[in-house]
């Protein structure tokens, strides 16, 4: 039995934890046997002095083994795979990706998290649904796969239990920045889900948890190193999180864009619809489904075309408790009591808007936690009216801001921290559009 002092100790003073350390702290972890604040020390001496790579892989097999293993590779008849963001502000990717992936022929088992300090999680936003069931055994989530190619379920007690409780904890400790502790719980998920092939989508920049390249290919390199160590085909792409991706921001309004994206896919966000035709393809070129990035794009924007993206998010949505159809889930989407347009004071070309600025606003708002226990207000949030290259004039309205609680004066602080976020140049200098993929691994 792990004595949780020594441990901790050993962590503390820059030790290496062994394998068998590492297995007996989760098991005892899943059992209840250690408290909240002897974890919490732990996963700050943890954050503080770093784990190897070694280190890191050992934690993740000892997290994936903490519960039951749905070895989907197995036991889905077709092509599995697995795709996740590390998250990011306005990131709802997962919502759009999947069902084009799906629309394509591959099928996919996902489980996914909640939301981490500014950055969306995409359970919440599944669950600001009306009657969407993120929880679901695995023999379940199997038989929904074979049945519609995919499900997306919270991290639960059945896959990696170990990795929830150490989720919600990272969220109010301060150590959600560290590098093996996020590869070790995205990865310890992807592999208890068992997909043959593993896509993941690192977001770089204000609004994310990586804020440069160099951390965000440490990051990728280590899940990638992680997912080939236990024999799965894992790749990576880093990608542009200075932005907020698309125009909403807040658990049911990015539901809605996400939704009106597989809809109207001519009418949505570009940086947002292009991110997730590049996500889609790479995922079908590192799976082996298409030969080619282009022709995998093609096949991505002909799915989009043909409407049958979005009847696999209405299948999937429809399987999992929620309304049956997407008009439905428009309809029954938690809308916010008040709205409030935010106008530009001065005129310009936007040449920047923070995301990380803009990812703190909506959590003031009531869109995200500030502790474990905090509740969400689903339909709180942020839509930008305003895209960065466009054109304002002063009175101009730049955002919306959706909220249920506030007093005036929260609001005034709201709209200055709106105004803030976003950055003008003269018109008349020249612009260029920013990067939405940095690098691959």
């Amino acid at each position: 039995m792990v004595n949780a002092v020594e441990f901790i100790a050993r962590k503390r003073d820059n030790q290496t934890h062994s394998a068998e350390e590492l297995t007996e702290f989760i098991r005892a972890l899943t059992r209840g046997d250690i408290p909240d604040y002897q974890t919490s020390a732990w996963l700050m001496a943890a954050r503080i002095n770093g784990l190897t790579t070694a280190e890191t892989y050992d934690l993740t097999t000892a997290i994936r083994d903490s519960g039951t293993l749905a070895c989907a590779a197995q036991r889905v008849h077709g092509r599995t795979v697995d795709k996740h963001s590390t998250g990011g502000v306005g990131d709802k990717t997962t919502l759009v990706v999947t069902p084009m992936l799906v629309a394509c022929g591959v099928k996919l088992l996902k489980m996914s998290g909640r939301g981490l300090a500014i950055t969306g999680g995409t359970i919440d936003k599944l669950e600001s649904i009306p009657g969407f069931c993120t929880t679901m055994q695995p023999d379940d989530a199997i038989a929904q796969v074979n049945r519609i190619g995919s499900a997306i379920v919270a991290s639960s007690w059945d896959l990696a239990p170990a990795d929830g409780i150490l989720y919600a904890l990272r969220s109010v400790t301060a150590t959600v920045d560290s590098i093996p502790l996020i590869a070790s719980s995205i990865m310890s998920k992807k592999l208890a889900a068992g997909a043959a092939s593993i896509m993941l989508d690192v977001k770089i920049g204000s609004g994310a948890f990586m804020a440069n390249v160099e951390a965000g290919l440490q990051l990728a390199r280590l899940m990638v190193e992680i997912g080939h160590r236990a024999r799965v085909s894992t790749s990576a792409l880093l990608t542009n999180m200075d932005l907020p991706l698309g125009r909403a921001i807040g658990n049911s309004l990015e539901v809605l864009e996400a939704v009106e994206l597989l809809v109207e896919p001519a009418a949505a966000d570009n940086r947002l619809r292009s991110l997730c035709v590049t996500l889609a393809a790479h995922t079908l070129v590192t799976c082996g489904a298409v030969n080619s990035e282009k022709d995998a794009a093609d096949m991505v924007e002909q799915r989009l075309a043909d409407g049958s993206a979005a009847r696999a998010f209405e299948e999937l949505v429809h399987a999992q408790g929620g309304p049956t159809t997407l008009r439905e889930v428009v309809a029954r989407l938690p809308r916010a009591e008040m709205v409030e347009h935010v106008r530009a004071v001065t005129g310009g070309r936007v040449s920047n808007i923070d995301a990380g600025n803009i990812g703190r606003l909506s959590v003031a708002m009531g869109a995200g936690r500030l502790t474990k226990q905090s509740p969400i207000d689903y339909s709180a949030g942020v839509v930008l009216t305003c895209s960065v290259g466009g054109l304002i004039n002063p009175g101009d309205i730049v955002a919306e801001l959706h909220y249920s609680k506030g007093n005036d004066q929260q609001l005034l602080g709201w709209k200055a921290m709106l105004l803030a976020s976003i950055s003008l140049q003269d018109a008349k200098l020249p612009w260029k559009e920013p990067p939405l993929v940095l690098a691959t691994v």
